[in-house]
């Protein structure tokens, strides 16, 4: 008999016997375990293995010891350790420690690494990638963890990219405990690669071409796991659907048939012979190579369950700016089979009431390209400020795999208004061009994340406006984490507008500063230039800026240190530049961020204080 020993398993101790031969009278306790001349992890998996050992005061010691030996061995085995010698001591006349001395020996090497890939995986580049990253290395010492795990890892990425037939046609370690040496042989064989047929969707209320749009996939694509992901994700974002259910039709069997007919016509054996015999050898390799022939399309069945036609929402909120504000809206996400949707809201407060609206009616992309029809009704009544607004606007909206968005929009404006001593109504008509881009890590309270916006806009009695201006206004924000205890958040935002006829330009397209989102401090839209009354006129420029360091105290509760400076201006740069500094607590409540901050203007000659107080994420 062959002196070598040939393992075909994982870590060993997982194939330990269980202390079960060992008799149930008694009581039982579990065994208290030290390990003494070996340390680290090989240590912790003799700990570990042998910690749910239960010693009785019915059983003999030198049973309990034999049990402890064995599971010890196959413990350090695990770990290349296959000349270990061990010496066990039971300090207790009751057994329930014991102290294990071990001389560890040489540990096995491995010498010999026999890596061979067969069928289509030959040509993946996925195959090619694992296959160079193979972390068992001539030379390094023996780990069966490091050899399950990549042998873990083929056969996963072997499912996530349709080798359904795949096997390893050989997977051995061979272990030479006088050579301290080790052989690794794995011979891994995918088959054929299955490709992606035909996608059928089963209860859905819109109409299949909107569906297949998005498929990432196409009928004779090499199958891929992530692509029946996305395809998922993809149906859940429209949010036309409750449910969503995509399954891959695989055929999942894919051992021989019992002996038939064409087994006998395949192998020119017998039917009748032993199932061993039929089963073993050629005649395996044989019902493998049949069995690949199958066909190799997978086609896939979506089961979808439409979302309810009305949802209705309503939020209540305070906020320093507006005092107690309420919401309610009402969104339709499916109006009819080609996926239209329409989405009404309502916003109340003391100095702002709005209703507004978006009807979508989306393209060939229906989650990137839509065309969007808003409309509105505004009325203001805040400081000098007195205004009705109704407004309509048609718009083709893009969204790029880069995260940024695209409004090309032409808008219509009819607002009636009183800024401190102008009063007038005017009909606006003017096209406009919007890109924002926003990204975050953690929606209710980011450890990371930005936000662009830039929009340009121009009207001009040209085409029957009655104001002539070009307006642009942009925002930038920041956050960013230094360690798990520091946060970071900083904005800059601003506006500008070019016009020889501002008496026309309606308060909405003015520029205000000041409040919870712009400059602490000081009152909401309370800075901007003023007439000979002291009374709110509003700018043509706009500059606001800010810095927080937040520190994190306990729990969900963080402290912040904040500076905001900025104003609202006529001429191109701020004849003064209005600062508030404060500090602030951050709550993150379970309806989202709680903000609540106290912050001083410097320049107001009462020395007084403002408190602010939100909630919300920063964006």
């Amino acid at each position: 008999m062959s002196r070598a020993r040939v393992l075909r398993m994982g870590l060993l101790f997982l194939f330990a016997p269980p202390f079960l031969a060992l008799p149930a009278a008694g009581q039982a306790w579990a065994l208290d375990v030290t390990v003494k001349g070996l340390s680290g992890a090989p240590a912790d998996n003799v700990v570990d293995i042998l910690s749910d050992l239960q010693a009785d005061s019915q059983a003999t010691r030198e049973r309990l010891d034999g049990v402890v030996r064995d599971r010890a061995e196959k413990a350090l085995q695990a770990f290349g350790y296959y000349n270990a010698s061990l010496a066990t001591r039971y300090p207790d006349e009751d057994n329930k420690r014991v102290v294990i001395d071990i001389t560890p020996g040489e540990r096995t090497q491995i010498t010999q690494v026999d890596l061979s890939l067969e069928g289509d995986a030959r040509q993946d580049k996925a195959f090619e990638q694992i296959m160079e990253s193979n972390p068992l290395k001539v030379g390094d010492p023996l780990l069966h963890s490091r050899y399950d795990g990549f042998k873990g890892k083929i056969s996963t990425l072997a499912l996530e990219r349709g080798y359904f037939n795949s096997r390893f046609r050989q997977q051995r370690i061979e272990v030479r405990p006088w050579e301290n040496s080790a052989r690794i042989f794995l011979d891994f064989d995918s088959g054929t690669r299955y490709r992606f047929g035909n996608v059928h969707f089963k209860g859905s209320q819109i109409e299949p071409n909107r569906l297949r749009s998005m498929i990432p996939f196409e009928p004779g694509d090499p199958y891929i796991a992530g692509d029946l992901a996305t395809l998922n994700q993809n149906l859940g974002q429209t949010e036309w659907f409750a449910g969503v259910a995509v399954r891959p039709s695989v055929n999942e069997d894919p051992s021989p048939a019992p002996p038939s007919q064409w087994w006998s016509e395949a192998t020119g054996r017998d039917t009748t012979a032993d199932d061993s015999e039929v089963l073993g050898g050629p005649g395996l390799s044989v019902a493998r190579e049949l069995t690949d022939s199958r066909p190799t399309i997978v086609p896939v069945d979506v089961e979808l369950t439409p979302a309810d036609r009305h949802q209705f929402e309503v939020g209540l909120g305070y906020a320093t700016d507006v005092g107690p504000r309420t919401q309610f809206s009402w969104t339709m996400p499916w109006l009819n089979r080609y996926g239209h949707s329409l989405t009404n809201s309502l916003f109340l407060s003391a100095p702002e009431q709005r209703f507004s609206g978006e009807y979508r009616i989306p393209l060939a992309n229906p989650l990137r390209d839509s065309y969007r029809v808003r409309y509105g009704l505004k009325n203001i009544d805040n400081e000098d400020t007195k205004s009705f607004e109704s407004s309509v606007q048609l718009a083709r909206h893009w969204e790029f795999s880069n995260d940024w968005i695209q409004d090309l929009y032409w808008q219509t404006t009819y607002e009636d208004f009183t800024q401190a001593d102008q009063n007038d109504a005017v009909l606006l008509l003017y096209p406009g061009i919007s890109w924002s881009r926003t990204r975050k890590r953690n929606e209710t309270f980011p450890r990371w994340g930005d936000k662009q916006q830039l929009t340009l806009e121009w009207s001009d009695p040209a085409w029957g406006s009655e104001a002539r201006f070009v307006r642009t206004t942009f925002d930038s924000q920041w956050i960013r984490m230094l360690g798990s205890e520091n946060r970071f958040v900083g904005r800059i935002g601003g506006g500008a507008m070019a016009t020889n006829t501002f008496d026309k330009v309606p308060p909405s397209l003015r520029f205000f500063a000041g409040g919870d989102q712009s400059i602490r401090g000081y009152s909401y839209e309370s800075l901007s230039p003023e007439n000979d009354d002291g009374e709110l006129l509003g700018g043509q420029h706009m500059l606001t800026s800010s810095v927080e360091y937040q520190r994190h105290l306990t729990g969900n509760f963080w402290s912040a240190t904040f500076v905001d400076t900025g104003n609202a201006f006529d001429a191109w740069w701020p004849d003064e530049l209005k600062t508030g500094a404060g500090v602030g607590v951050r709550w993150i409540s379970p309806v989202g961020p709680i903000r609540f901050d106290i912050a001083h203007p410097f320049d107001d000659e009462e020395d007084s204080w403002r408190l602010h107080f939100s909630i919300g994420p920063e964006f």
